[in-house]
This record gives structure tokens, sequence and C-alpha cells, in this order.
């Protein structure tokens, strides 16, 4: 039940990246140049379309990468924490977007980065072998 649980956590995962990265290129383009926060040095449209394409990338990699699985969901955490600081602009710029438009709706969204990232590194099996890894070394 366990492999089986993660196996779908990571397909889900997958296809929400795959739709949010094709989201970037096409029909939420301007929802997402939102969160690009004003002081960030390079242009909204820019990073919305290099980390649609990243999006994508990674909601590949989740769905068919098999030998490097942890190490997939290892830079899927890692992604997540380096877009991290758009939501907290969209929060702190009390921009609207995705239908956010208070700051209690804004601030309850940035409870739910730290799920992607566990949820990461659990259903790819990351966590599991880093903590296999770690023991394994503190016994020999």
């Amino acid at each position: 039940m366990g492999e089986t649980s993660r196996t779908v956590g990571r397909w889900l995962l997958g296809l929400f990246l795959l739709t949010a990265g094709i989201g970037h290129l096409s029909v939420q383009r301007s929802e997402f140049q939102a969160q690009v926060p004003d002081w960030f040095p390079l242009d909204a449209d820019f990073v919305v379309v290099v980390s649609g394409l990243v999006e994508i990338a990674l909601g590949l990699a989740l769905l068919f990468v098999i030998r490097h699985r942890p190490l997939v969901g290892w830079v899927v955490a890692a992604f997540f924490v380096v877009i991290f600081p758009g939501n907290i602009a969209q929060y702190v710029e009390g921009t609207n977007a995705f239908g956010l438009d208070t700051d209690r709706e804004r601030l309850i969204r940035l409870f739910f980065q730290p799920v992607l990232i566990a949820w990461a590194l659990w259903s790819t099996g990351a966590w599991q072998a880093w903590r296999s890894g770690r023991t394994g070394r503190s016994r020999g």
C-alpha cells in the first residue's frame, strides 16, 4: 500500500506540474507574471516562460524517470523552495492572481509550499533514500 500511495502521489504531482507548466506558456501566463516580484532583475515574461519549461520538465521527470527518482524528488523540492519568494512577494505586495484576492487567501497559500516540498520528497522516495543512506553510513 505504501509504494502504491507514493506512486499515485508522484503521478498526481507530476501531472500538477505539467498542467502548471503548460499554463505558464498559455492561458495563465498573465496570472503567473503577476507573481514575479517587481524587484526581480529579469523580465517577468521571461521568468514565466523559463519556469513553465522547468515545470514541464520536472513533471515529465516525476512521471518517467525511474533510476534516479530520489534525485528528481530533491530537484523538485528545491524548485519549490526557489519559487517561494514569488509567493511571498504576492502576499506582501497584495497582488491578485489565481483568484487569491485577499491577504488572508494569499497568506493561507504560503502554507501550501512546505506541503509541496514534502510531497515531492515523499512521493519519490527521496526522503526515505536519504534516511536509509544516512543510517547505513552511521553503522559502518
